[in-house]
């Protein structure tokens, strides 16, 4: 049983600020900024590649309202909405669920590393490789 399901089924407290028949929002527990939300499926998937595109597109509509709500309720200037997808992306939790963090000009916050470059013709390569 994940941390995540231990706070769905009431076993841990948390700082609820929205719940439905498919997710609940909690402020996190170790923020990256006051107000950090987490908006957490209620059925487990591991990864968005496990979620119905049904509760992905659902639970992204509960992400617009916590970002609309952060610049209303607390003035920030934006948000950094996050998911962490596998271990390897930095997931802690293997719970599908997503971080709205909020921010404010200047508030010195950084979450990525600097950019990379491609080499000469790597980017064609990688468009190919991705390609839909």
């Amino acid at each position: 049983m994940t941390v995540f399901e231990m706070i769905i089924n009431g076993d841990i407290p948390s700082t609820k600020i929205y719940e439905d028949d498919v997710c609940i929002a909690i402020l996190d527990i170790a923020p990256r900024a006051k107000g950090h939300t987490l908006v957490i499926s209620k059925q487990v998937y591991p990864t968005i590649a496990d979620a119905p595109t049904e509760t992905l597109a659902h639970m992204m509509d509960i992400v617009k309202k916590v970002d609309v709500k952060m610049r209303e309720a607390l003035g920030a200037d934006g948000t950094n909405v996050i998911i962490n997808n596998s271990p390897a992306s930095g997931q802690e939790v293997p719970h599908l669920h997503i971080h709205v963090i909020p921010r404010y000009k200047d508030d010195g916050i950084s979450f990525f590393p600097p950019s990379m470059k491609y080499e000469d013709g790597e980017a064609s390569e990688y468009g190919r490789k991705l390609a839909l």
